[in-house]
This record gives C-alpha cells, structure tokens and sequence, in this order.
C-alpha cells in the first residue's frame, strides 16, 4: 500500500481531523465532485437526469457505525420513505445500506428486524435492496444477514471485496443461492494477512473473481455486478462476457457519481446495463477520504490543501 493511501484511510477514522476538515470551504467545494448534495432530494434530482441519460442509480444515506442504538429506527424509517420517493417518482434507482447503518454494532438481530422491513419495502415498491460490505470484522455477520433477507427478498444484492483474502470461499458458497453480487476492489485499510496490499494482486483477485461470477452467470446461478472505474477491467469484464455467450443484460456495472462520466454515459449508449452510485449525507468525511485513496492523482493536491 503506498504512504498516500495508507495515510488518507488513516485519516478516514479520524473524528478530531473530520471536524475539522468538514468546516474547511475548499473541502465542501471538493466533495460535490463526488456527491450531488447532502438531502436525499439532492439525490432524487440526479438520479432523474441520469435516468434520462440512459443510467440507472444506486443511492445511499452516508454515515456507518451509529453513536446510538435507537439511531437505527430513523435510518430504516429514511430508506422506506426513499423506496417510497423512487416508485413515485418512477426512477430506476435502488437503495443500498450498511448494515451499522441500522445497528450492527449492538444487535445482530436488531439489525436483521430493520432489513427485514426494507426488504419488505424493496418487494412492495418492485425494487432491489444492496448491502454493502464493511471493513473485514463485519464480514461474518454481514453474509449472515444477507442468507437471512434472501429468504424475503430474492433479488437482494450484496457487496464483496476483491481484496480479502478470504472472498473466493464466501463467493462459492453463496452460489448455490443464486445472488446478485456487486464485485468492487475494497477500500478499508486491512492488514497484509487479510487482504492483498498490492495493486496488482488485487487487480488480478479480481479477475480471478469476475471469471467466477461470469461462469456462474452462465449457468444461472448469480447475477454478477461489476463494481470498477478501471477501463482494463470493464473490458476484461465484457471480453470474458462475450467469450461466455452472456447476453447484455446478464451482467451489470456500477461507478460512482462523478467518476468516469461519459464513459458512463457511453456504456449505456452501447446497450449495457449501467448504474451510478449516488452518495448523499452530511457524514461524508471518511466516505471521500477513501474515494480519494483510490484515486492517486488527487492525494497530493488534497493533502496539501488540507495542511495549507
């Protein structure tokens, strides 16, 4: 892991430098790159223009790891008002959570009461729900949570992390209950013996992946979703797709808001079924902090700002 990226997740944790980042004008200037506004109508508003341009959504409330244990009933009560705000609106946008979003941190089962709801939600409103998958201590309990909402909820979709060691064996036996799978890379500072450090072995953990649930695809057993900016791997992803047989709509991918836009836009126009994950929420020092460790080319010119 370089220094940079090292440091930036480092300070991703940080409460005491949030504070004081988050008052700063140039980082508010900085972070709309990134995200369209705080309020969920920010978000609203984007996913309508991109919906007219060809591109599907993924919306998600920013802010993990609750202070409190009754905080969680707002977040589930935010996210059913934003399934019912997309079926009104007619948007083809879905709803993604972190499961200590609702909780995690104090019950297990508290948790899986507030997914259950929103599955619930998600089956009403003919809509997806997608878990995202936390930092590696969340692993376990996440993939338990997800078997337990496929039973409600079948085309519930859930994040895995290319980088952890320890994802080819979750992936091979969440198989066999046919998932929807977003495949990103990992952005959480993880030890050596946890995840891949380098580049280049997660690049190719990845693949190893992709080829996994492309094949899966194949037989009818996953809907992959292919979670990358990283040009040589949409088009590894669409070669090994077009070697396979999968027809277009077999596979997805997804980019973030403000990251690669036209070529977006493009693989829409192409015929691929793409979504833009719109982040919104005022919680949004450690979410740009590892956007920006995934990103080299803007550490520099942010740390220095930062410090001047």
């Amino acid at each position: 892991m370089s220094l940079a990226r090292a440091v930036l997740l480092r300070a991703s944790r940080s409460a005491w430098l949030a504070d004081r980042v988050m008052r700063r004008r140039f980082a508010l200037r900085a972070v709309r790159r990134f995200m369209p506004g705080e309020e969920l109508d920010d978000a609203l508003r984007e996913a309508t223009t991109l919906a007219a341009q060809g591109l599907a959504t993924v919306l998600t409330k920013l802010g993990e790891n609750l202070a409190a244990p009754g905080d969680a009933t707002g977040v589930r009560d935010h996210y059913l008002a934003a399934f019912d705000r997309i079926a009104q609106l007619g948007l083809p946008s879905v709803v993604s959570i972190k499961p200590t979003q609702l909780g995690l941190d104090f019950s297990l089962d508290v948790c899986a009461g507030h997914l259950d709801a929103l599955a619930e939600k998600a089956n009403q409103t003919g809509s997806r729900l997608w878990i995202d998958m936390e930092d590696s201590s969340y692993v376990d309990r996440t993939l338990d949570l997800y078997r337990r909402v496929l039973r409600i909820h079948s085309r519930a979709g859930l994040a895995l992390q290319a980088y952890l060691h320890r994802t080819p064996a979750d992936l091979k036996a969440l198989l066999p209950l046919k998932p929807t799978i977003r495949l990103v890379k990992g952005a959480y500072a993880e030890p050596p013996e946890v995840a891949h450090p380098r580049k280049a072995d997660v690049d190719t953990a990845y693949q190893r992946l992709a080829d996994l649930l492309l094949e899966a695809a194949r037989r009818g057993e996953a809907l992959p979703i292919f979670g990358t900016h990283d040009p040589a791997m949409v088009a590894y992803v669409m070669a090994r797709a077009g070697q396979l047989g999968l027809s277009d709509d077999s596979y997805e991918i997804h980019m973030l808001y403000g990251i690669r836009m036209a070529e977006q836009r493009e693989l829409a126009r192409a015929g691929r079924t793409v979504a833009t994950l719109i982040s919104y929420g005022n919680a949004w020092f450690p979410w740009y902090m590892r956007r920006l460790a995934e990103r080299p080319a803007n550490v520099w010119f942010v740390m220095k700002s930062m410090f001047a």
